[in-house]
Formats: structure tokens, C-alpha cells, sequence
């Protein structure tokens, strides 16, 4: 999953909602204002270069979170809890670009060869990010606002559950939920509008993720209110000693009302849209390049998520490189356990025999929180700094479970007061093999994501739009760079445990084949499932969500491999220009401690640290 709070991912979490929990625009922005200057301070003209990039981050991060009140929510800001987003239209777009080139400007008036360390990382990183962000307004991006995969219908329930970010503690948090409620209903009649503007310029879903939206949005839609996920905070009221009993009745009675009257017709009312009108103008072709301009916008994917110049046809045949080179090593560990037949035989042995599966969803949650433990024993062999921030094991939310991945994280609260989340999918026992427990678990909790995000938001003196920003090349290729420490941590001793680790790899090298085979080079849907069902021990029904998961956010799965390539070539290059003055555990260190950056920004840090180093 992947964090931003830069506004390039502010802008693409309004207009695509795939992704990340960032939501954008709010009923009540009037704290931002197009002529109030960025670095605006008594003695402005007395500020030093270093002053200013400070000043400037500083004002930067505000004012994108008062134009993004739900993603505050998820920082632990409560003074927007009662707002959403500002329904989607051109003036809003017009809003955020008026922003972005607002800070561009001024950080363009900033003298970067007096800048040193930090404040040296903060301006490359936000003139980069600016920059990007810019550039993509000219695509329609926001004329496809939801997906299966990802988008305001989904994040809008996980707060209303009453247990993620949105606070129930005492009747203000409910009230401020119920208004909350109604800018959400109004978002989502804008949605409606936008996709109808999306069918007009040609600009629309695949049939198959159309279908796969339907029941997401249906499954709010209940005669029982009792049923409904957003009953939860109401359920919760009874043990809520913050409450009088009188206030409890008139907040149960009123908030019911909302869920009946606000939120229920909502959805109801979007579903309808989806599996009426949408859906018999959905498009039967499923590549970004089938649609206007379909090139450029997926060049600009590759972009934004890998944060390097490289093209689909190079991406494409490194990933082709890396299935056939993994697929050898699986052939080795097939002849090590002694399995007598082929490599499509041994798949097949691996996704049918009951050994590597678990007989229950409880089964699957308990695997995992003891491989936890396991691990974290190991973890000072490579590393010298760890988040303070604990982390729990969590099912997917039955809700949301259908049309999720097989595993994700939620970062922890940045006040500590809610651990960090990993969460596993346990709707298919055959789509969580136990030989995936180490890796799963090295690659979403520890040293992974929970290490990386955790630590990111951990350390002092980081500007806040860096404390909660993040590129998926970094997050994601960490995540994947971590696995690859599985047999230096003493992990993967078991063959089938390593055999795991392979899978996964194959997957992500899988991914640059198939995203780039769907988006630039023509291939079908069908093709993909083929392609990564011949190549993999994967279950079908995993393969088939992975393949509509490319379909709906293009570009995204490009990041895993290609961070994890760039991170191990860093790696690479300290080691041999330091020698024996080469320690692993200060690399990982200086690679997490400045939280995430773009894979060029990481490495001109990653070059000034070995010239640092060698005296």
C-alpha cells in the first residue's frame, strides 16, 4: 500500500482513489488562499536558504492537509474529522494544480548549493514531486474515480467501521462523523457525474473491474441496519463510559438515521449507476494504451511509480529475464525435495496438496503471529535501528475481502496509540500456503513495511510531508528488498520455505511482464491469467484478482521488482567501494532514516554517505 502526502499522490488519490487512503478536498477550504505566500514570515527576506525550505515544507504539508481533511484523519489530525472531500469537479483540479505551482514557484527561489543534509533532501524531493504532479493534470485520470481495486466507497467504510482512523471516543466524534456522512454523499453523486463525463470522452473502466465494483458498492446496501459495517461505532456505544446514557439514546437514534437516510442511499445510488448505465458503456479492451492518449498516460504510470526514465519495452524484458531466471531455481528446489515430475506437476502438487494449506481462517491469523515472533528475534543480525511502534496480525474485513489482496499494512498512528496493521486475507484457505509465511511476513510487517513506514514516521526532526509521504518504489521495493534478507536473517532453511520466498519474487517479476503486456503491448486479459498461471503455483483465483489489480492501476506493480533491483545495486556499490569498511546493519540504517525517497534522490544521498565513509 502506498502512502503520499506529496501532492502529486494528494492529486492522484482524488482523481484515481487507488491505492492509498490520501482522499482530497474538503466543504470548508477557505484556509487556503492562492495569493497568501508559501514562505510567508515577519522577516521573510531575512530567512536563510535553510529557513526557507523549512518554512516552505512546513507550510506546504498544512495546507495540502487542509484540502485533504480525511487523510488528516488518518494522521492523527482531528481538527478536520467532521469534513470530506470536495465533490469532484474541474474547479477542484484547478484548486490543487493552483497550489502545486504555487510551491513549485517558490521553491524554484530557493538557492539549493547553500542547502546541506536534510534540507538539501526536502527541496530536491519537493521540486521533484511538484514537478511530476504538474505534468500529470493533462491526463482525465479523475473521469475513472473508483475501482474494484481501490476508492472512496472502500476507504469511507473502513473509517465508518469504527475501527480504523475515525475517532468514536466520545458524542463529539460521533457527530462529527454524521457531517462527515453527508459530504461523503455528496462526493459520491459527483462521482456519478464525472463517470458520465468519462463515458462521453471514452474514458472508461474494462468490463470485468465494472463487475467486480458492483458488489462492493451492494454490500452497503442493506435492509437491516444492524448489518451494516457502519454499525459498528453504534454497537460500540453501549460500552462507551465517555457517554451519558441519556446522550447514547439521542446519539444511537440520530445516527442510525444517518446510515438509513445518508450513507445506505448513497451507495445505493452509485451501485445502481455501476451496473446500469456504466457497466453497458464499459469497455471491452483493458490496457491504459487502448484509450486516448492511452501512451503517454502510461509513460507517465511508469514515472510516477518507479521514479526512473525507463521504458515499457526494457521493463518488459527484464521481467522476462527474471521469471525464466526464478523458474530455474524453482526447478532446483523441486529436485531437492525429491518430487518426481516436471515443474508444472510440482505446481500443481503445491496448489492442491492439503500439507501446505491451513484447515481455517483462524489458523492462518495464528501461522503468521507466530512466525512474528520468530522473526523479530533475528532482526539485530541486520539492523541497528527498529520502529518503537509494534504491529498486530489482523483478518481482512469480511466486507472488503473479496475483491482485496492477498495480504497489505496500515501504518501504525503517528501518536502510537494504534499499532501498525498487518492485514491477511483468509476468504480462500488455497490463496495463503504456509511455505508463504516467512516471506509474507518479512515483506508486510518486519524488516518490511511496518519497518520502513513505522521508522519514517518515527524519527525527529523530519518535515512532515516526508514524515507521512512515500513513493511506491520505495516502499514496495524495500519490501521486496527485505525478503531477499530472509537467508541472511537464518530464515528459509526449510526448502518449501524458500520455495515461498521464489514464489513471491516470481510474482513481483511476473508483474513487469504482465503490467506492461496488458498496458503497452496489446496483451488480453486472458493472455495475463495465462501467462502467470503457467509461470506460478498460483492459486487461480489469486492470479485472476493480481491481473485485474494491473488492469485497474496501471503501472503500480512495476514498482516492486525495480526497487528492489535499484536498492540491491546501492547496496552493491557500497559494499565494493568500502571493503571491509562495509557494514551492512549502517546501510539499511541510512537507507530508512531519512524516510522514502526517489530511487535518483536515494541514490546521490546513498554516494555522499560512501565518500563519507572512506576516510
Amino acid at each position: 500500500m502506498k502512502f503520499t502526502v506529496s501532492n502529486l499522490a494528494v492529486k492522484q488519490a482524488l482523481i484515481a482513489m487507488s491505492v492509498s487512503i490520501a482522499l482530497v478536498g474538503c466543504a470548508a477550504n477557505n484556509n487556503v488562499s492562492k495569493t497568501t505566500s508559501p514562505v510567508a514570515a515577519p522577516q521573510a527576506s531575512q530567512l536563510t536558504e535553510s529557513q526557507k525550505i523549512q518554512t516552505l515544507a512546513e507550510n506546504y504539508f498544512d495546507e495540502s492537509m487542509a484540502l485533504n481533511p480525511v487523510y488528516s484523519t488518518f494522521m492523527g489530525e482531528t481538527k478536520y474529522n467532521d469534513q470530506f472531500n470536495e465533490p469532484l469537479s474541474d474547479k477542484v483540479l484547478a484548486k490543487h494544480l493552483a497550489l502545486d505551482k504555487k510551491y513549485l514557484a517558490a521553491v524554484n527561489q530557493i538557492d539549493p548549493s547553500k542547502l546541506r543534509g536534510q534540507d538539501l533532501l526536502s527541496y530536491e524531493i519537493l521540486k521533484r514531486d511538484l514537478e511530476v504532479d504538474i505534468r500529470g493534470y493533462e491526463l482525465p485520470e479523475h473521469l475513472m474515480p473508483i475501482s474494484q481495486f481501490g476508492g472512496v466507497h472502500s476507504y469511507f467504510a473502513m473509517l465508518g467501521s469504527g475501527s480504523s482512523a475515525q475517532p468514536f471516543n466520545n458524542a463529539q466524534d460521533y457527530r462529527n462523523f454524521m457531517k462527515r456522512s453527508e459530504g461523503f454523499a455528496a462526493y459520491m453523486d459527483s462521482v456519478i457525474t464525472t463517470m458520465q463525463e468519462g463515458i462521453k470522452a471514452g474514458v472508461v473502466h474494462p468490463k470485468p473491474i465494472i463487475r467486480k465494483l458492483v458488489p462492493q458498492l451492494k454490500a452497503h446496501v442493506v435492509d437491516d441496519v444492524s448489518k451494516s459495517v457502519f454499525y459498528g461505532p453504534v454497537a460500540a456505544l453501549d460500552d462507551n463510559e465517555n457517554i451519558s446514557e441519556e446522550e447514547k439514546a439521542t446519539l444511537k437514534s440520530e445516527y442510525i438515521a444517518v446510515i438509513e437516510q445518508i450513507i445506505i442511499p448513497a451507495y445505493d445510488k452509485v451501485a445502481t449507476f455501476v451496473e446500469g448505465e456504466y457497466l453497458e458503456n464499459g469497455r471491452d479492451s483493458v490496457g491504459l494504451s487502448a484509450l486516448p492518449n492511452g501512451k503517454k498516460w502510461y509513460e507517465y504510470r511508469i514515472e510516477t511509480n518507479t521514479t526512473l526514465p525507463l521504458t515499457a519495452q526494457e521493463i518488459h524484458e527484464f521481467g522476462k529475464q527474471e521469471v525464466a531466471r526464478i523458474l530455474s531455481e524453482m526447478v532446483k528446489v523441486k529436485e531437492t525435495v525429491g518430487f518426481e515430475g516436471d515443474l508444472p506437476a510440482f505446481f500443481e502438487f503445491l496448489r492442491t496438496d492439503d500439507q501446505f494449506y491451513f484447515d481455517s481462517k483462524q489458523g492462518i491469523i495464528d501461522g503468521y503471529t507466530e512466525v512474528k515472533e520468530k522473526i523479530n528475534q533475528k532482526l539485530p543480525l541486520l539492523f541497528e535501528v527498529f520502529p518503537k511502534a509494534d504491529y498486530v496480525v489482523k483478518p481482512v474485513e469480511a466486507y472488503r475481502e473479496a475483491s482485496e489482496a492477498g495480504a497489505s499494512y496500515m501504518p501504525p498512528s503517528p501518536d502510537g496509540s494504534r499499532p501498525g496493521i498487518f492485514y491477511i486475507n483468509t476468504r480462500d484457505l488455497k490463496g495463503q500456503p504456509k511455505f508463504s509465511l516467512e516471506t509474507l511476513s518479512i515483506h508486510e510487517a518486519a524488516p518490511g513495511h511496518h519497518f520502513q513506514i513505522a521508522i519514517q514516521q518515527e524519527v525527529e526532526g523530519l518535515p512532515k510531508f516526508r514524515k507521512f509521504g512515500g513513493y511506491t518504489v520505495f516502499a514496495e521495493g524495500w519490501a521486496l528488498y527485505a525478503e531477499s534478507l530472509g537467508k541472511e536473517l537464518g530464515l528459509f532453511t526449510d526448502p518449501y520455505m524458500w520455495y515461498g520466498r521464489l514464489s513471491d519474487e516470481q510474482l513481483r517479476a511476473m508483474r513487469l511482464v504482465v503490467d506492461t503486456g496488458l498496458h503497452a503491448f496489446g496483451w488480453t486479459r486472458e493472455q495475463a491469467i495465462d501467462f502467470m498461471l503457467e509461470n506460478s503455483s498460483m492459486a487461480k483465483s489469486d492470479v485472476v484478482a493480481e491481473v485485474e489489480r494491473y488492469i485497474s492501476i496501471g503501472g503500480q506493480a512495476l514498482a516492486y521488482k525495480i526497487g528492489q533491483r535499484h536498492i540491491r545495486m546501492l547496496r552493491n556499490k557500497a559494499s565494493a567501494a568500502l571493503g571491509d569498511k562495509f557494514d551492512v546493519r549502517k546501510f539499511h540504517t541510512q537507507v530508512l532514516i531519512d524516510g522514502a525517497l526517489p530511487m535518483p534522490i536515494l541514490e546521490a544521498k546513498i554516494d555522499r554517505w560512501i565518500e563519507s565513509q572512506k576516510s
